[in-house]
């Protein structure tokens, strides 16, 4: 996922560990106008007026979940608001209008602008490290990289295993909650729903400190901030997405799932931030539109974790966090009653969710100024939404040998189930190996702004890969993280509705109880026991010359245990 999928070890991340703590004060609003989400008290009446009395202006409403995207220039809307009894919470969103230079901002209130830089560090640890090219020798049936698919044979998502039995059905549709997904690939355009696409999100030039999030806007490729639903200019959904269902069509891989349909519900932003707003409309419109399952790799700005009895947190903190949790419950509730099995990414944190952990890096976005990320110690009660969220299946990562990965986080009753991630570290001697992270699709155009491209259109870096039939070439490139896990997980979710489901009335199509599906997964994953001794301990040599070690305790049994859940998914037993 994003950070969820993607927290970083590098030295951006020790900068933002030294970030001088700044007390959030959301109701204290310097610039022209600020935009807020409201959540409605479930039964109450008059939400509505009770925003505009506070001074506020309703620009985008959800009804099926009760919340509200408002604009205003009072300063002490979310004072008022909160006040009436109609009103369950209010977030301070993100600035609008003016905002002051960057230059002139405090240099520690962009740090949290530059950890999104950090977080990519685990998803890209591979990256300078050779890589196999070109197609090999994959055998009758299977895709031409289809050998350099470890993960795809961990999970017997192969040619001689589950897709023997199914492939998935074209009616079954996977929502990517995510940074949008290249429609056009050509690993992905045949199973490309653009009709139900949708974009959910703006892109934001600058934060309210000045600094650079998504600008500027007429720089992007389109030249705007509001992207069509069939582009990523991140890279990370379209990573997501092939990972579930990229086609049987003689070209690159095979998705866990290659038949079934993928929707782009684009919630993420260009930067890698995932505000509530777009999550809630995207879980809703998943529910209303007959999406079998959802992938969601990645964790709600700004609070990598919500509290909301934290007495490191201002009463403002926490009022905060405590609408984020109920508001994105809210939504994963309406989704789940639909029909949508839910699918989460555990996080990269490489920490154990049922312990006290200290956090660094929230609020990571600052909307209002002077605002950075601040020390908070953590404890177990706090939650990281929608991975914690109920009904959610919260997936760790595994290496090419099935040790837990270095990065992911873990937790005995927290973990639901893992998949293959990667672990660029899980070699012989723990030195870097690109080819241990996970292969799938990625934007060409990506590939050539950011120079990985020679003239003739091969790669010249070792993390990507390019496979072409005839005059038709489709570019992978090797990533890990829980983000990679999680939608193998999903796609396997999906081989079940395809093969157990049964006619959806509503919507056409297929569709099955989220309650069974997951069940499904568990039943048929392989189960796996804590290492022995429990106290497990990661050692990398980096590529700086130096060492790092990390110990990871895994708690519970061979049943079900905090690194691996209920077990590693397995494709061929979930759908025989």
């Amino acid at each position: 996922m994003k950070r969820v999928a993607v927290v970083a070890v590098s030295a951006l991340a020790a900068a933002v560990l030294v970030a001088p703590a700044q007390a959030r004060q959301p109701d204290q609003v310097t610039e022209s106008q600020a935009e807020y989400v409201v959540l409605y008290k479930e039964g109450a009446s008059g939400a509505r007026q009770a925003v505009e009395a506070a001074g506020g202006k309703i620009v985008k409403e959800n009804t099926a979940v009760g919340v509200a995207t408002v604009t205003t220039t009072n300063a002490g809307f979310a004072a008022a608001a909160r006040s009436s009894s109609a009103i369950e919470g209010v977030v301070h969103n993100r600035p609008i209008g003016s905002v002051p230079d960057q230059a002139r901002a405090p240099a520690g209130v962009r740090k949290a602008v530059e950890a999104k830089a950090a977080e990519r560090a685990v998803e890209r640890a591979g990256h300078g490290a050779p890589a196999s090219t070109g197609r090999g020798n994959p055998g009758p049936g299977a895709e031409p990289l289809a050998e350099l698919q470890w993960d795809m044979k961990q999970i017997r998502a192969t040619a001689d295993g589950a897709h023997r039995y199914q492939q998935g059905g074209k009616d079954v549709l996977v929502g990517v909650l995510d940074t949008g997904v290249d429609g056009s690939h050509p690993d992905i355009a045949l199973n490309f729903n653009a009709a139900l696409s949708r974009n959910f999100t703006v892109d934001i030039p600058v934060d309210a400190n000045g600094a650079d999030v998504d600008g500027p806007c007429e720089a992007e490729p389109d030249r705007s901030c509001e992207d069509p639903a069939d582009v990523d200019e991140n890279d990370h959904g379209t990573h997501v997405a092939s990972s579930i269902a990229s086609p049987i069509n003689r070209l690159g891989i095979a998705g866990v799932a290659p038949k079934v349909s993928i929707v782009n519900l684009r919630v993420g932003q260009d930067s890698g931030y995932f505000f509530l707003q777009p999550s809630v409309d995207a879980l809703t419109y998943a529910g209303d539109h007959g999406i079998d399952v959802v992938n969601m790799s990645y964790y709600i700005d700004p609070w990598l974790f919500n509290c909301t009895d934290n007495p490191a947190d201002s009463a403002a903190d926490r009022a905060e966090q405590a609408t984020i949790i109920k508001a994105a419950q809210r939504a994963l509730d309406y989704a789940h009653r639909r029909g949508v099995t839910l699918v989460g990414a555990a996080g990269n944190q490489a920490a154990d969710y049922t312990k006290d952990y200290t956090d660094t890096g929230s609020p990571n976005f600052a909307s209002v100024p002077g605002e950075a990320p601040r020390e908070r110690t953590i404890p177990p009660s706090c939650v990281s939404m929608p991975g914690e969220g109920r009904h959610v299946v919260s997936v760790s990562s595994v290496g090419i040998s099935k040790r837990k990965s270095y990065f992911s986080s873990y937790g005995n009753g927290y973990v639901d189930i893992s998949a293959p991630g990667g672990d660029v570290y899980d070699t012989p001697d723990n030195t870097r190996d690109v080819t241990k992270g996970t292969l799938s699709a990625y934007p060409e155009s990506l590939a050539r702004a950011r120079g990985e491209l020679n003239p003739d259109g091969t790669p010249n870096v070792g993390y990507v890969v390019r496979d072409c039939d005839g005059s038709v070439c489709g570019y992978y490139q090797y990533l890990q993280g829980t983000s990679m896990a999680s939608p193998r997980a999903a796609g396997v979710a999906a081989l079940i509705v395809s093969r157990f489901g049964h006619p959806d009335r509503r919507h056409g199509g297929k569709t099955l109880a989220p309650g069974i599906v997951e069940a499904a997964l568990k039943a048929s994953a392989t189960r796996t026991s804590c290492p022995d001794p429990r106290a497990f301990t990661y050692t990398r040599h980096l590529p700086n010359g130096t060492t790092a070690t990390d110990t990871h305790v895994c708690e519970g049994g061979p049943l079900r245990n905090g690194f691996y859940g209920s077990g590693i998914v397995d494709a061929l037993r979930a759908v025989r």
